[in-house]
């Protein structure tokens, strides 16, 4: 078994390291408005290259100069001149016929429009931007470049990154006592993450799957992979303390803690590929590569971790089960756990005694996180929000202060004459009525196809891309050109990068209540499954409701209002990244069933053999309390490690997923589902006798495996009275 992961880690591996780059695709949003558009201009402007790469040349004089004067001008010329002509280069625009040129004249730019894509973009032709830019620099000239011609892929690996790995190492030995059960936890972590990169990026050119894709499945598939191997060998370790020889704790791992994971593991996966339904092509990728790297470390957890577990045998366990020996590893740690409770056994006491005040305490506190989330604005993060030491953002900020606000996001105006009697009059309709709209500082064009049938028109706002203002503004103008359509039979669409960015938020604003109105429902319908119980699921399901809430207010104060954002590098607020608040439901929805099933199945499991529900609770959290808490410092650990990667979609997804696994494990599952537990009782695991006929048996638990299996026939029977030998 071993043999075989190793060429699949191997294979991996080799995928990763060939695997040509992938074409990175603009994000879209098929149904809407913007996105019509857009297929519209790629069909009747194809050599317009409506999503291609472009790069914005600005220009900016020396103080008290002006970029008109004669020196600056030749030098600005000079330096289109370079740029014009050269190979992957469309066109070149020249400022001053353009009127590309502030009122003030301090401020010009210029646009250059590619014929590939960004991530087409040869080394050469990146270059020769640069130079060209580095020349009008010696001149004296201010000069930065912005638009997605200069746009880097996100590096994967970092300092942050490497600081979670060995944060969850030092988890690890710190909770198993031993460098070898540590380093098996990880080796088969990341052999798992080895080979879902590969298989990412071997998929990356055909499926167009981005950088942002590779990382979210290295980030899931890393975190999991380490927590479910942790749960398996803690188990293995349990089961050699009863005196099982490794194979078969082995065994008895995979078929108690193992039946948890593939449980904790589908939970994950539905939730993940559930995403598909939101109908967004990028995130489909998301969920879809973040849903096979959980499968993968599920798969890993049940084949891999166990094999390597009954190989290593005896040295995965701690150094004082293997002072004691095997056969008295029970003893040896039953009694010093007797005399001296551990933290779990006393916070478990602590939660009995004082249930209410636990309750209230915990309930408040995330309530009151929670409370920026009502404030909550969605948004897609553009050259504003990238860090001011970039070319692009110092670009886009010389743009906004020469031209306006507005300038940065443009929204384009496509009119549809093909049914109107009167193209260029619909046309002046449409121009003048975007001119008595409030809001709109000018509008050019029109820009004709071949054809004459339709028309370009450029509406800039008076205010940013990013703001309510401009979101209310594209609002204004669908509702405002519906009464041109009327009356004169053409279509006008709005779009641009802007407006397309406004309808994707919407569009996500819309899908996320009844995406977590599914999810809930699914957490619900799958705990009553497992626990057989009603209020055991709707307890689980209100925390997550809670732990997500949260994390939505961290969101919102740390992106929207800049509260610490210094500390992690985020330089300018604005609205939260739009498509990561569907994405952490999904992905916690998963995590926070993991920490249910794998704490309550033991307390469960206590109540089954007839212990009081105090005794139940006591008994769960002092054999699942040290190890959930430790595989929920791991995963914070390893999402925190991504928030280094400077990149808005990767920090707002690393800050997201590190604060909600952190309230949903800590507060909710270790506080507040213990203390409703001790107000409920008994009444806990009531479930109606209906329910109970209908409902599945899933033995999680792994009870099966404890069943006495029946013994010999008399005469086969060993003599009693002979000598045994202890197994393993």
């Amino acid at each position: 078994m071993a043999g075989l992961w190793l060429v699949a880690v191997v294979l991996g591996a080799v995928a990763a390291a060939t695997a040509p780059s992938a074409d990175e695709e603009d994000l879209s949003m098929p149904g809407t408005e913007s996105q019509e558009a857009f297929d519209l201009l790629d069909e009747r402007f194809p050599q317009g290259g409506s999503q291609g790469a472009e790069a914005r040349l600005v220009f900016q004089a020396p103080d008290g100069q002006r970029v008109t004067a004669g020196e600056h001008r030749a030098t600005i010329e000079e330096t289109l001149g370079s740029l014009d002509g050269s190979d992957q280069v469309a066109s070149v625009t020249d400022p001053y016929e353009e009127g590309a040129v502030s009122d003030d004249g301090t401020i010009a730019y210029s646009t250059i429009a590619y014929t590939a894509d960004a991530v087409d973009l040869t080394e050469p032709t990146r270059s020769d931007l640069e130079d060209a830019a580095d020349r009008a620099r010696d001149a004296g000239l201010v000069v930065e470049i912005g638009g997605s011609a200069l746009d880097a892929e996100v590096a994967l690996g970092g300092t942050t990154e490497l600081v979670g790995v060995a944060v969850a190492g030092v988890v690890l030995v710190v909770t198993l006592g031993s460098l070898v059960a540590a380093g098996l936890s990880l080796l088969t972590a990341f052999s798992g993450v080895v080979i879902t990169l590969g298989t990412v990026s071997a998929l990356a050119g055909p499926l167009g799957l981005t950088d942002t894709v590779s990382i979210l499945a290295l980030m899931l598939g890393l975190a999991v992979g380490i927590d479910y191997g942790l749960f398996v060998t803690s188990r293995f370790r349990d089961e050699r303390a009863r005196g099982s020889s490794p194979e078969e704790a082995a065994g008895l791992a995979v078929g108690t803690a193992g039946s948890a994971v593939v449980f904790a593991g589908a939970t994950v996966v539905i939730a993940l590929a559930g995403l598909a339904v939101v109908g967004i092509p990028e995130l489909t990728k998301m969920g879809l590569a973040g849903a096979g790297a959980v499968a993968l470390a599920v798969l890993v957890a049940l084949t891999l971790v166990p094999a390597l577990l009954g190989a290593f045998g005896r040295r995965v366990l701690s150094r004082r089960a293997r002072r004691s020996g095997t056969e008295d590893v029970a003893g040896a740690d039953a009694a010093p756990r007797a005399e001296r409770p551990g933290l779990a056994t006393r916070w478990a006491r602590f939660v009995l005694r004082r249930p209410v005040a636990v309750l209230l305490a915990a309930g408040l506190g995330l309530g009151v996180v929670a409370a920026p989330a009502f404030a909550l604005e969605l948004g897609l993060p553009g050259d504003e929000s990238k860090p001011v030491e970039t070319t692009q953002r110092r670009a886009y900020d010389l743009l906004a202060d020469g031209f306006g606000p507005g300038f940065n996001g443009p929204l384009t105006v496509v009119v549809d004459t093909a049914g109107s009697g009167d193209g260029p009059a619909t046309t002046d309709s449409v121009a003048e009525t975007l001119r008595g709209l409030e809001g709109v500082a000018s509008v050019t064009g029109p820009v004709l196809d071949e054809s004459g049938d339709t028309a370009l028109l450029t509406a800039v706002p008076s205010t940013a891309p990013s703001s309510s203002e401009t979101k209310d503004l594209v609002h204004d103008i669908r509702d405002a050109v519906a009464g041109v359509e009327a009356d004169t039979g053409a279509q006008v669409l709005v779009t641009g990068t802007t407006a397309l960015n406004i309808d994707i938020s919407g569009a996500m604003a819309d899908a996320l209540l009844p995406y977590l109105g599914v999810v809930i429902g699914l957490a619900v319908l799958l705990l009553m499954v497992v626990f057989r119980s009603v209020l055991v699921p709707v307890k689980a399901a209100l925390g997550f409701l809670l732990s997500v809430g949260a994390a939505f207010g961290v969101l919102v104060a740390v992106f929207q209002w800049g509260w610490g954002a210094d500390l992690i590098g985020i330089e300018q607020t604005g609205p939260v990244m739009s498509l990561m608040p569907i994405l952490i439901i999904g992905i916690v929805f998963g995590l926070a069933m993991d920490y249910e099933v794998f704490l309550f199945t033991r307390v469960r499991e206590a109540h089954v053999h007839g212990a009081t529900p105090d005794e139940a609770l006591v008994h769960g959290f002092r054999h699942s309390g040290r190890v959930v808490a430790a595989a929920a410092i791991i995963m914070v650990s390893v999402f925190a490690g991504f928030i280094g990667i400077h990149s808005p979609t990767i920090q707002t997804m690393g800050v997201g997923l590190a604060f909600a696994v952190a309230f949903d494990a800590f507060v909710v599952r270790m506080a507040i589902a213990p203390a409703v537990l001790a107000l409920l009782g008994h009444r806990a695991w009531w479930l109606p006798r209906i329910l109970s006929r209908v409902l599945p048996a899933v033995d999680v638990e792994g009870e099966a495996l404890r069943r006495p299996v029946p013994g010999p026939a008399p005469a086969d029977r060993p003599d009693p009275t002979a000598p045994r030998h202890p197994v393993g």
